[in-house]
């Protein structure tokens, strides 16, 4: 007995199979490690898509401590990432951290290792497929798939082709959409019959909430609506009195409900609003890419070897230092004012005076309590004490406390244009067209922007410098202007003032398409001309409408930055100069037909480039009308012969002071300056054109939009068999007495004044008689009966 108890404590010590187990601690260890170790390879799985030409020349030298690599995490990134994405699997190792990762979870939060094991072959499949298929359709870029992608590829290509690798691919698609996620074609056919039924469901619900809702605004309005009350009246206490109807009442027929469609139409503007920011963003784009490739437009390339003329064409007129100074001319001046002005018991407390180029001015300060009407009073009298030509008082001057005597020098000083031009206010002015005038009564030159005036009217006695300062304002033009920016239409009536300026005719002149000459004399051309230019004011306008733009600047510089279309119609448009020479010829020859297309640009011309400058020898009413002076705000008065005169041109007095010789004065509608003109000469003009047009030149002048003028005249088409009876005898008539008048027929062929009349037209038609001049007889153009017999045969042939 006691043997077996032995043998049976001897099993019970015998000690257990060894087990694996964790601590929690050590898990957490472990997965925080997993966790850390997955981040690290994703980072350097995708540093080395960007690294791994620079990295791949460390692989080898993993040991040199001295040898860095580019990867995030250095030559350890580089070498693990080269393992598995470019020897493994590609992009597909991805799939490798995110596994590496779940792991690491489930041991740091302990979870259920159930699935784990799952997760792994399934995320193996996935890595394996995606490699594989990249390999097939990147087989030239290995790093997508990797080498195990690429050898796995190129194995099954061998053996079964391309169209054997999509099947295989296909397949394991499909046995991935079955297994892993469960994938079954009545799965799919109950899903799309479960988002119909729902759809369904939700449109009815929406149809019978819209029913529901029309009913109990039915049932409301039969609540409101209850029967009238009996009401007596106060006074008699009858019911049978009618009540008084204040207002209609509402019925349900009457009740309209309407959907409001605000949001619809606000959304749908929204969408207009957007396609347009995006065609305009798309047309910026294409612009911005143009500019890019081909640099800005540049309207100046066709002449890019232009060369502006050079200073040494313009001779220096009068003293070369400036103005000299007499001190005893000043002084006596001084005096005399004093002298006159205390005679007139009017005390001055201070004078000062301003040497200019042609005139003086003093500026005196008068004492306190004198009235400045009495000074300006005394303007004859100032003038007879110094004896001067003829003085000008300005009282007082604008922006100073003081009152100006204009006093002309004894030794005027000529201001030559060379000086003007050479000028660094004019050479450095920064305006589209710039004029230089001349020089004001402190020796600034005096310079304006034409484009900014917009239009310029010149009046003037004849020799006091109108046609001196219209060739200034042309040679300022051509000495900073290149000739596509500005064109000039001349019209010049005398027929010898503007004639030089023939030499840059295909430079910067512009006329009509059938016009043989630039320069314009005769009147008839004007007209047609100015109407030419009112065509041309118009289509500049639609330009600039379908450019979105308000002005020719504006619209140039988007032209130049080729955001707009020349197949559209667009293109460069320059500045465009009218000038015309003794307008009041113009005036009396045409009247109206002038008159109607100038003060149509006059209103309109300036916002597409089109400006005007008029001179006139009398500035009289009849002249420059009411509606020509609105729109010429910028004046010019040479020396004129009256007052009148003065107050036409510049609304004010003082141009009948002025001492001729280019002595002006110049008002924008504010102050008026008084400026002693540049002087240019003939010849100089002359040498300036000459170098223009020795200069490679554009094919024709600048050709402004053809103008058809109704003729004033009777003749027109009359058909041979519509002729009057006595049509042969009335020729003969005409062409024997040589006088083609009606009334010569009438009292020879004894006929009506309306028949005779017919007979002329058809006269003039047959080309026998000329056009109607008025009251002088038409010109017989046959000269005997034979010429006559001959015409009439050839007509009939």
């Amino acid at each position: 007995m006691a043997k077996k108890k032995t043998t049976t404590t001897k099993k019970k010590a015998s000690p257990k199979k060894a087990s694996f187990t964790v601590s929690k601690k050590n898990k957490i260890i472990l997965g925080s490690l997993l966790i850390l170790f997955s981040m690290a390879l994703f980072f350097s799985f995708v540093s080395f898509y960007f690294t791994w030409q620079d990295d791949q020349s460390l692989l080898s030298e993993f040991a040199n401590r001295n040898e860095q690599a580019k990867n995030l995490l250095n030559k350890f990134g580089a070498s693990v990432s080269h393992f598995f994405v470019y020897k493994g699997f590609g992009i597909a190792s991805v799939i490798l951290t995110i596994l590496v990762c779940i792991t690491g979870l489930h041991l740091f939060l302990s979870l259920d290792k159930k699935g784990l094991l799952k997760k792994w072959i399934w995320g193996l499949i996935f890595m394996i497929w995606i490699s594989i298929a990249l390999g097939f359709l990147a087989d030239t870029q290995p790093l997508l798939g990797g080498v195990v992608g690429y050898e796995m590829n190129d194995f099954l290509r061998d053996y079964t082709g391309n169209i054997g690798v999509v099947l295989i691919l296909l397949f394991g698609l499909v046995f991935i959409l079955v297994r892993f996620f469960h994938f079954t074609p009545e799965g799919m056919a109950s899903f799309f019959k479960k988002k119909s039924s729902s759809l369904k469901s939700e449109l009815k619900s929406t149809s019978k909430e819209a029913s529901q809702a029309m009913k109990d605004v039915q049932e409301t309005i039969k609540k409101t609506e209850k029967e009238e009350p009996v009401i007596l009246d106060t006074y008699t206490h009858k019911k049978d009195i009618p009540p008084i109807e204040v207002e209609k009442e509402i019925t349900l027929d009457d009740f309209e409900i309407s959907v409001p469609v605000e949001e619809e139409t606000t959304e749908e503007l929204a969408m207009e609003v957007e396609k347009i920011v995006e065609e305009q963003e798309e047309t910026d784009n294409i612009a911005d890419k143009l500019v890019e490739d081909f640099g800005e437009f540049d309207p100046t390339l066709e002449l890019g070897n232009y060369k502006f003329p050079t200073i040494e064409l313009l001779d220096q007129h009068g003293v070369t230092g400036g103005i000299t100074i007499n001190q005893e001319e000043l002084e006596e001046n001084k005096n005399k004012i004093v002298e006159t002005l205390k005679n007139y018991k009017i005390g001055i407390s201070q004078i000062k005076a301003t040497i200019g180029p042609t005139v003086t001015l003093y500026e005196i300060v008068p004492e306190a309590g004198v009235r400045i009407s009495k000074i300006k009073n005394l303007e004859d009298d100032i003038a007879l004490s110094l004896a001067a030509l003829g003085i000008r008082i300005i009282a007082p001057i604008p922006g100073k406390g003081t009152i100006g005597i204009e006093v002309p020098n004894k030794n005027a000083t000529i201001v030559s244009m060379r000086s003007v031009v050479a000028s660094s206010k004019f050479q450095k002015a920064e305006m589209e067209l710039p004029i230089a005038f001349g020089k004001t009564i402190s020796n600034e030159t005096f310079v304006v922007d034409l484009a900014k005036m917009p239009h310029l009217l010149m009046a003037g006695a004849t020799g006091q410098g109108k046609s001196v300062g219209l060739n200034a304002v042309l040679t300022s033009l051509l000495y900073k202007k290149h000739p596509a920016e500005v064109k000039f239409i001349l019209v010049d009536p005398k027929k010898v003032e503007l004639s030089i300026y023939n030499k840059i005719e295909r430079h910067f002149l512009a006329k009509l398409p059938d016009s043989e000459e630039a320069i314009i004399t005769d009147n008839a051309k004007v007209i047609n001309t100015l109407n030419s230019l009112c065509i041309e004011m118009d289509d500049r306008y639609e330009l600039l409408k379908h450019a979105q733009v308000r002005n020719l600047k504006e619209y140039n510089v988007k032209f130049k930055a080729r955001k707009l279309n020349p197949n559209d119609g667009h293109k460069f448009l320059p500045y465009i100069v009218l000038v015309i020479d003794e307008f009041a010829d113009l005036i009396m020859t045409a009247g109206k037909e002038v008159e109607t297309p100038i003060a149509r640009l006059a209103q309109l011309a300036r916002a597409i480039g089109i400006h005007l400058i008029i001179a006139t020898q009398r500035p009289s009413v009849n002249v420059i009308t009411g509606i020509i002076k609105a729109n010429f705000p910028a004046r010019i008065a040479f020396r004129v012969t009256s007052k009148i005169d003065s107050r036409t041109i510049l609304d004010a007095q003082g141009a009948d002071q002025l001492i001729g010789r280019g002595d002006m004065l110049y008002t924008q509608g504010n102050d008026v300056t008084r400026i002693q003109c540049a002087f240019v000469d003939t010849p100089e003009v002359a040498k300036i054109t000459e170098y223009i047009g020795s200069q490679r030149a554009y094919p024709n002048a600048h050709e402004l939009p053809e103008y058809t003028g109704e003729d004033s005249g009777t003749s027109i088409d009359i058909d041979i068999a519509d002729r009057d009876a006595l049509f042969r005898d009335a020729a003969e008539v005409i062409v024997t007495a040589q006088q083609g008048s009606a009334s010569l027929i009438q009292r020879k062929l004894k006929l009506g004044y309306n028949r005779a009349g017919r007979i002329v037209d058809q006269l003039e038609a047959a080309g026998i008689v000329g056009p109607f001049e008025g009251s002088k007889a038409r010109q017989v153009l046959v000269p005997d009966l034979i010429a006559l017999d001959q015409l009439l045969s050839n007509e009939s042939l």
